[in-house]
């Protein structure tokens, strides 16, 4: 709809054929309302401010229906009370009622009713103290979801009129769209400062994943993470088990490379897995092997998993360029493939070990091999495998064997072998269909 049809529906020609047709009354005696309606109607487009809103509706009810006295009696977003924001409309005539009913409102207990639309003591305590009255209720509704009541006081019930009736709603409308603006403006001022946070932490964790690749001698290195949301719970590092040694003498020590992935996505495996790298950093510079590394980190962060009802998979693994042995040890992660040139396969490289967080005396294995010219190894987390198609279909492990053993074979660089699974990952999925879980690999190969 373009802004000039909007200006057309709420315009006071409109407003008045509508009175004048619907109600079957001559003009002159609906001007006064015309007037209020069409106030009320720019008034609803352009205001900011709920508590003055509320307050002019309660204005408008005075000065249109100026013998009944209102009680407007707004509901928060969760259905309690908005006491702060309850107006009272009153016939200045009648001073009395109008103490009566202010006097009412501070002794009735509105902590122990703070759900009104549940509880219908208010309306019962109210019928009996003002028994001289007729007093009806209205819901104040939008989308069909309560957003408070209107309760009207009338003693000469000779006033009322289907037209009175009908434009007593069409005030009542208007202030259930106010209310509904507002609380959803409300709602979307929330969700954008959540996903400013959330766009500052994705940030921040980026920068916690390594930016490139160290150089190692002999190897050729790449890596590359695919958050399935901002926040993701993959994680990967290369980290020199020497940090007092200039660079030159780093490239020939023995470096460290690991790979891991906390159960679930966003913002709490996020948070987690920015606590694990912590924990694994300090850990590494132990020296001390794979699977002591595991075992440690395991005692580590036992405690703060099992609060946060999660755990880890992880693999660690360290090289050392002067010998090209690979140490290793495995917490349950999917276990990397290695491509042996020399043989021209695939083999896994696994060892028996839990998942990190779940079991305090968890043990585990350590693994070696002797690394040869052209091998190549290829770190994963699950959502590679487990990423799916339209038909449901998974990639799974054995698509991802063929398609590494194939690019092994063609002599690719780490770089573009990273690339081109990615490649065939999205073309499995289709276009315009998102990854499922956080996709991570690394490929490590010898020149």
């Amino acid at each position: 709809m373009s802004n000039n049809q909007k200006e057309k529906l709420i315009s006071n020609s409109v407003i008045k054929k509508f009175l004048e047709n619907d109600h079957n009354l001559p003009l002159d005696k609906n001007e006064k309302f015309i007037e209020l309606a069409s106030s009320l109607a720019y008034y609803l487009k352009s205001f900011s401010n709920i508590k003055r809103f509320i307050e002019y509706i309660a204005l408008i009810l005075k000065h249109t229906f100026n013998k009944q006295i209102s009680l407007i009696i707004p509901l928060k977003e969760n259905g309690e009370i908005w006491k702060e924001n309850i107006k009272f409309s009153g016939d200045t005539n009648n001073f009395k009622i109008d103490n009566e009913i202010k006097s009412f409102l501070k002794i009735f207990d509105f902590s122990k009713n703070n759900r009104l639309k549940e509880n219908n003591s208010f309306e019962k305590d109210l019928n009996n103290k003002f028994q001289e009255y007729s007093i009806k209720s209205y819901k104040i509704s939008s989308r069909g979801k309560c957003r408070g009541f209107v309760y009207t006081f009338n003693r000469d019930l000779s006033n009322e009129s289907l037209i009175n009736e009908r434009n007593l709603k069409f005030i009542i409308s208007c202030l259930a769209v106010g209310l509904e603006n507002y609380w959803l403006t409300k709602t979307k001022k929330k969700h954008e400062n959540l996903d400013r946070e959330i766009s500052s932490g994705a940030e921040i964790q980026s920068q916690l994943l390594p930016d490139y690749c160290p150089i190692i001698f002999g190897v050729d290195l790449a890596a590359c993470c695919r958050p399935a949301l901002q926040l993701g719970g993959d994680y990967y590092d290369f980290m020199s088990l020497k940090t007092n040694i200039s660079e030159k003498r780093k490239q020939k020590g023995r470096w460290a490379l690991v790979i891991g992935d906390v159960m679930g996505k966003g913002i709490p495996a996020g948070l987690l897995m920015t606590m694990l790298r912590g924990m694994l950093r300090a850990e590494v510079l132990t020296g001390l092997p794979p699977d002591r590394i595991l075992h440690d980190l395991n005692q580590l962060a036992i405690y703060d998993l099992d609060q946060s009802h999660r755990f880890i998979t992880l693999f660690y693994s360290d090289y050392d360029p002067r010998t090209k042995k690979l140490r290793y040890a495995n917490a349950a992660h999917n276990p990397p493939l290695l491509w042996k040139s020399s043989e021209q396969k695939i083999v896994k490289l696994d060892s028996d070990g839990f998942v990190l967080g779940l079991q305090n005396d968890a043990e585990y294995q350590c693994g070696q091999i002797q690394l040869e010219t052209n091998d190549a190894i290829l770190y994963y987390t699950d959502g590679v495998t487990d990423t799916s198609n339209a038909l449901g279909e998974r990639f799974d492990e054995e698509r991802l064997v063929k398609s590494f053993s194939n690019l092994c074979n063609k002599s690719l660089k780490s770089k573009e072998i990273v690339n081109r699974i990615f490649k065939t990952l999205d073309e499995f999925t289709g276009e315009n269909r998102q990854l499922e879980d956080d996709a991570s690999m690394i490929v490590f190969q010898i020149d």
